[in-house]
């Protein structure tokens, strides 16, 4: 990935958390990625499996039938400082996909993220901290497949110790990264950091 999408992290790290200040709940707080769900020293994938690439077809729908997620999928750019856009905060069930990057399915890094809330509550990725090592990512794509991607870890990262080159750089594999805002809370500035979730493709389903 570019410098400029690096900006990502940036973008993310500044949810407000605008439903936890307004309702005065910041005790709920959304779920956090446990230890056991984190890359473990040694081979970085719970499995070796691992399906061959598909040609580049944009994203149109994303499953995580694990944590309740079925959502629409939007192409996301840059804005004029080099940063990623986000998904318009109103829409609580919509993720966002670089689209300047690589597709899901095809080989390297697709980048999709979504908000954890808004002001009037959770949105598409807030319990994707819950998510555990093995579960699944289910991609629609505008060619009729379906990538089907399996969860290798879940990790959660302060904003100024977000690992870049981790998250965004190249794979020879068809990888996924899924990204929300998380970490530590705070009134007055929002959530401190950003909850990763790392995945492959193990699997294609034709339309």
């Amino acid at each position: 990935m570019t410098a400029k999408v690096k900006g990502w992290a940036l973008v993310l790290a500044v949810c407000a958390g605008l439903w936890l200040v307004h309702n005065g709940v910041q005790d709920v707080t959304p779920p956090m990625p446990t230890a056991a769900e984190a890359f473990a020293a040694g081979p970085n994938q719970h499995t070796d499996a691992a399906a061959d690439p598909l040609p580049a077809s944009p994203p149109v729908r994303l499953r995580i039938p694990e944590i309740d997620v079925d959502a629409p999928v939007s192409g996301l750019g840059l804005n004029g400082d080099g940063s990623l856009e986000v998904p318009p905060a109103g829409d609580r069930n919509l993720a966002g996909w670089f689209r300047d990057g690589t597709t899901p399915g095809a080989k390297g890094t697709a980048i999709v993220a979504g908000h954890v809330d808004n002001a009037r509550g959770p949105s598409v990725f807030y319990s994707l901290g819950a998510l555990k090592k093995g579960n699944r990512v289910e991609i629609a794509r505008r060619d009729g497949r379906t990538a089907v991607f399996t969860i290798d870890a879940i990790e959660v990262y302060e904003a100024d110790a977000f690992p870049d080159e981790k998250v965004y750089g190249p794979s020879d594999r068809a990888e996924l990264r899924v990204i929300t805002c998380g970490g530590g809370f705070s009134e007055k500035t929002g959530y401190q950091g950003n909850v990763v979730a790392y995945g492959h493709l193990i699997g294609v389903r034709q339309a």
